[in-house]
């Protein structure tokens, strides 16, 4: 079995992840394309205390970019839509390409076999609830939860009545997908013909085990090294899903067995990672980052501890309410509280934590990057680090 350094193994997943590169002069639509043909998903999260999450990858590996192209992309007309959304990585935008891969997980979702208890009551019991939900979408056309006079009032996932609920069963289900988004972040549903290109409609449908060997595979080229718990979280599969996928995989030659130095379990290095001698760059990275988003993976490619603190109560907070790892070259190097004043236009650094192996260069990096972030968020007053930061 091939061995690697724990340093190799981080250059590995750096470089699998788009890091290392210089920004673009200007980032269009082809350097987006190429960051979600590389990471497979964007994890979707409604808190908007700095921006929503899945906008962060793009600018942590481009830097400043039109966020519209971006909405286009995903929420567009029918003709120029690149992604749609789904529960993959929790709800995610993924490229359109993807589609007919998650059909059997809307398969099981449509037969009751996953999903929450309240929504999977909508797969037998309550299903005449949901056609007549669906029934109205067809005919009448994209609709919220709220343009149905149950929905009309209520904001919040605990608020969710039985229209709602219906909807998010729907969704999982595939029989309706996101059309747009409102203002307020609000789903707008509709039928899946009605909103993806027909060319993704029409391509077959694969048996479950080839399209979970396709996942596991697209994983393992997001991540360039890993181990199998690693591989099935990118996608959200279960360990007998995975398993027979990466045996597959291995016998292919498109994985290749090997040991990392301090990692205890086994791992796999797509044939096609790159093993670049060095990395060199910097970014501010979302806590919905794939590059962070499996902590235990995190402290094995870094050493570096990482939770989100929103739901922690304020004085027991550690570093903050929304806080982004500095990544410096190789290595997570701070931690930093961010928040956008719109209001006032400004960046506010509520706390700054230097990890104890930073550089001298940190902070005049790290503040590099906070003005890139506020210029990108147009945040006219710029950056402030408030008292303590």
């Amino acid at each position: 079995m091939e061995k690697i350094s724990a340093v190799q193994a981080r250059r590995i997943a750096l470089a699998a992840q788009g890091f290392g590169s210089s920004h673009p002069r200007v980032a269009g639509t082809a350097q987006l394309r190429r960051v979600l043909d590389r990471l497979q998903l964007h994890q979707i999260d409604s808190v908007n205390v700095l921006a929503r999450a899945h906008y962060l990858p793009a600018f942590s590996r481009l830097g400043c970019y039109d966020r519209a192209q971006f909405e286009a992309m995903a929420w567009g007309p029918k003709r120029s839509r690149r992604m749609f959304e789904y529960w993959a990585h929790e709800a995610s935008l993924l490229p359109v390409e993807l589609h007919p891969l998650l059909r059997w997980r809307m398969a099981r979702a449509e037969r009751g076999e996953i999903g929450w208890r309240m929504l999977r009551l909508f797969a037998h019991e309550r299903r005449a609830e949901a056609d007549a939900v669906l029934a109205r979408i067809r005919d009448e056309g994209p609709m919220a939860a709220s343009d149905f006079e149950e929905g009309k009032g209520r904001s919040g996932w605990w608020e969710w009545g039985d229209t709602k609920l219906a909807l998010e069963w729907l969704f999982w289900s595939g029989l309706i997908t996101t059309a747009t988004r409102r203002g307020s972040f609000e789903r707008v549903y509709d039928l899946p013909e009605r909103v993806l290109p027909a060319a993704v409609m029409a391509q077959p449908t694969p048996e479950p085990r080839d399209a979970q060997r396709a996942l596991i595979e697209r994983s393992a080229q997001a991540l360039g090294v890993a181990t199998a718990a690693d591989l099935r979280d990118y996608f959200r599969l279960k360990p007998d899903e995975a398993a027979g996928a990466i045996e597959v995989l291995v016998e292919e030659g498109a994985l290749v067995p090997v040991a990392v130095q301090g990692w205890s379990q086994k791992a796999w290095l797509h044939r096609d990672a790159r093993v670049p001698r060095k990395v060199r760059g910097a970014a501010l990275l979302a806590p919905f980052d794939p590059l962070v988003w499996e902590r235990a993976r995190t402290e094995r490619l870094f050493g570096f501890r990482y939770r989100i603190e929103i739901y922690v109560p304020a004085d027991k907070r550690a570093h903050g309410y929304y806080v982004l790892p500095f990544l410096l070259d190789e290595k997570l190097v701070a931690r930093v509280d961010l928040k956008a004043d719109r209001q006032g236009g400004r960046l506010l650094v509520q706390r700054t934590t230097l990890e104890p192996d930073s550089s001298g260069q940190t902070r005049e990096r790290l503040d590099l990057e906070l003005r890139r972030m506020a210029d990108w968020l147009g945040l006219d007053a710029g950056v402030v680090q408030q008292k303590g930061s």
